[in-house]
């Protein structure tokens, strides 16, 4: 037992720096590990961030063109409303109220004709002809909503087939000096329009353009779709208008389908405004690319550095073992496998100078084998040897504590230091020893041990030869007194206690 305790406190510095250099190999590797996370989610939040930059000068631009194009069609649609209320309009001839009218409307491929409706609701001016059809759009949005709203101003209605084409109409009341209501002037944007402004844009197959009024109506979105153009996304439970503010950015499932994008929204204050989204997985496409190259070569590195850290404690350990085993070749008497003399000596100057600073006693037991050497030339080399193995054992067995050490001090000669213990705990122990020797003795060969004890609190200037010397001197008492016994010297005059 004493060994094993011996053994561990000797192991243990080792156990801890092979413990130790894989804590910090582990610490290592994660910290490591962070940093690489830190820096991809930088370059993720990077790569967001200028997703989110090109979004938004997407939409900027887009919404700039249809502002800029709804105010200059909306100027024309002034114009007229303002000429139709000239006293003259009425008298000149059509040609000339052509001019009147429509001198200064804006024309343009996608720009629908400007026509004027009465407070009926029936077409009387067309700026593409002088003799309209007859037509009524007295049951139209754009025509009721200027009719019993006056202050509505410029309406854009949802998109609708008007005139043959799909398109969105632009109409302003016309009322009289008194606010009477007296008509409507009204014109289209057709749909390629929108379709000649998106291609001129260099986009991916899966971004989306979307163009919307203030009450989030879809006028128009890229890639085009005819069941969700006019759709009211107000109507929609689960989408919230908080998600996407102007001038913001929302990341996740949109409102129109199932594909998580990144949108973002214009910032404009035009009738309508445009958002433009584009795949999440295109926008960390790259990102995606560099994450699993870098993520590779770090998980290539983590698993050398552990790998090596691994190879390492194991060779840190065998050597602790190899060194472990040569310190007990080195302290170990051979033949009984107890202490040899030079580690009793170091653990005796160890244990007296702890004793000295904590005031405490240390007994120290000499046991020498009776008549051994008459019986070693009787029987032999290897007969004696097994004598003194069994008196090792004996010792061995009867000297338990973890801080007490028995050692072979030399020839027939054993010495066992027991810290803290009184004379009268160290003559237990003596007896203890000197009983089992001459019991195993009677069965075996006869042999019996003679013991000196001596213990003693030391103080400063003390040294441990003094209780050696005493311990020994009680040995020889316990020999000249008849052998088989146990002596106890009386300190400090060393007198003699049988």
């Amino acid at each position: 037992m004493l060994s094993g305790w011996r053994e561990a406190k000797a192991r243990r510095p080792w156990r801890i720096s092979a413990k130790l250099l894989i804590i910090s190999s582990v610490v290592t590797v994660i910290g490591f590990s962070a940093i690489c996370v830190n820096v991809m989610l930088d370059m993720r939040r990077g790569e967001e961030a200028l997703a989110r930059q090109t979004l938004e000068n997407l939409a900027t631009t887009i919404d700039s063109d249809v502002t800029r194009n709804i105010e200059i069609y909306d100027l024309s649609l002034k114009a007229v409303v303002n000429n139709m209320l000239l006293p003259e309009i009425a008298t000149v001839s059509k040609p000339v109220r052509q001019l009147i009218l429509f001198d200064h409307a804006t024309t343009a491929r996608h720009f629908g004709a400007i026509q004027v409706f009465d407070a009926d609701g029936r077409l009387t001016i067309d700026a593409s002809t002088l003799d309209p059809p007859a037509e009524n759009r007295a049951d139209e949005d754009y025509f009721r909503i200027h009719r019993d709203n006056p202050d509505v101003g410029l309406f854009i209605s949802r998109p609708m087939l008007f005139r043959g084409a799909y398109s969105i109409v632009l109409s302003r009341r016309i009322s009289d000096t008194d606010g009477g209501f007296l008509g409507v002037v009204a014109g289209s944007i057709r749909f390629g329009y929108f379709h000649e402004l998106f291609e001129r844009l260099s986009l991916d197959p899966a971004d989306t353009i979307t163009v919307l009024k203030r009450d989030r109506t879809i006028m128009m979105r890229r890639p085009f779709d005819l069941d969700i153009i006019g759709k009211n996304l107000g109507t929609q439970q689960e989408w919230k208008p908080d998600n996407l503010k102007a001038g913001g950015s929302y990341a996740g499932k949109g409102p129109v389908d199932v594909t998580p994008r990144l949108y973002v929204r214009s910032s404009g204050s035009g009738p309508l405004f445009v958002v433009a989204g584009k795949p999440l997985s295109a926008v960390f496409e790259l990102w995606q690319k560099e994450a699993y190259r870098i993520g590779a070569v770090v998980l290539a590195l983590i698993l050398f550095v552990l790998a090596s850290t691994l190879v390492l404690a194991r060779e840190i350990s065998r050597r602790a073992d190899a060194e472990n085993k040569l310190e007990e070749m080195a302290t170990t008497d051979a033949l009984t496998g107890l202490r040899n003399r030079r580690k009793f000596d170091s653990v005796i100057d160890i244990e007296w100078r702890r004793a000295m600073r904590e005031k405490t006693q240390i007994a120290l037991l000499m046991i020498d084998a009776d008549h051994f050497k008459a019986y070693n030339d009787t029987y032999g080399h290897q007969a004696g040897d097994q004598v003194l193995v069994g008196i090792a054992i004996c010792i061995s067995d009867s000297v338990r504590r973890a801080g007490d050490c028995a050692a072979r001090y030399g020839g027939e000669e054993f010495a066992v230091l027991l810290p803290n213990s009184s004379a009268a705990d160290a003559f237990r122990i003596a007896e203890t020893i000197r009983a089992k020797v001459q019991g195993w003795s009677d069965v075996e060969a006869g042999s019996t041990v003679s013991c000196g004890i001596a213990s003693l609190a030391p103080t400063a200037g003390m040294d441990w030869a003094i209780l050696v010397a005493a311990a020994d001197k009680a040995l020889y008492a316990a020999k000249a007194g008849g052998r088989n016994r146990s002596v106890v010297a009386s300190l400090p005059k060393l007198s003699l206690v049988a």
